[in-house]
């Protein structure tokens, strides 16, 4: 008996706590969370922000902040490196709000994330893939948007990376003597990334390849 009334006390006691800390929190009003979470950006201290910004989101989803809060805390986890939050955080924004003004600046952001994760060639490519498909996306539904005008540079540079991966694989097909894999390699770099250094360079193996691939065939 004496256990039981013990475990109802802990459970007034925790909930008790719960709805103190619920009424301070809702002490604030969506004005001050929102200052709260500009000036914590400002400082640079981005943990706050999200702190700030997703209280602000949480208790008053209907204020006139809610999706300015929406918005800068997938800025903050954009500024912590925190890209698969910042990614998913602009996707949710997208999503829920596809004819928002900020979409072209999202659809950015959303292949900066991608783009910063961009390893060497010789590591997985799906975010230079990713990040060029959300630039591309850019350039086609807001061609006029000032987003869109850096991506060109963003895309070639995606373009760049994912051509060198291939090159690299091309090249390991080449030396362990998988030479018919190689051929296919350096004649899709050729087909589809013309005009880069990789391309130029898988062209320039294409003939030696190629003989070494009949070479093989006939042994």
């Amino acid at each position: 008996m004496k256990q039981i009334l013990y475990l109802a006390c802990l459970v007034l006691l925790v909930s008790g706590c719960a709805l103190f800390e619920d009424s301070r929190r809702m002490e604030k009003t969506a004005e001050q969370l929102a200052a709260e979470g500009a000036s914590a950006f400002m400082r640079e201290d981005y943990k706050d922000a999200v702190k700030a910004y997703t209280d602000l989101k949480d208790w008053y989803p209907f204020s006139r902040y809610a999706i300015l809060a929406e918005l800068k805390i997938a800025d903050a986890h954009f500024q912590l490196e925190q890209y698969e939050q910042a990614v998913i955080a602009y996707e949710q924004f997208e999503n829920l709000h596809p004819r928002n003004e900020a979409v072209p600046y999202v659809i950015y952001q959303t292949g900066l994330c991608w783009f910063n994760r961009i390893d060497s060639v010789d590591r997985d490519i799906t975010p230079a893939k990713n990040a060029l498909a959300q630039f591309k996306r850019l350039s086609e539904q807001f061609p006029d948007s000032e987003y869109a005008q850096k991506a060109p540079e963003l895309m070639n540079a995606c373009i760049d990376k994912i051509a060198g991966h291939e090159l690299y694989v091309a090249q390991f097909y080449m030396k362990t003597g998988q030479y018919q894999a190689a051929l296919k390699r350096f004649e899709h770099i050729v087909e589809f990334y013309p005009g880069t250094d990789h391309s130029q360079t898988a062209l320039s193996q294409i003939p030696e390849c190629a003989a070494r691939t009949q070479s093989a065939k006939k042994e």
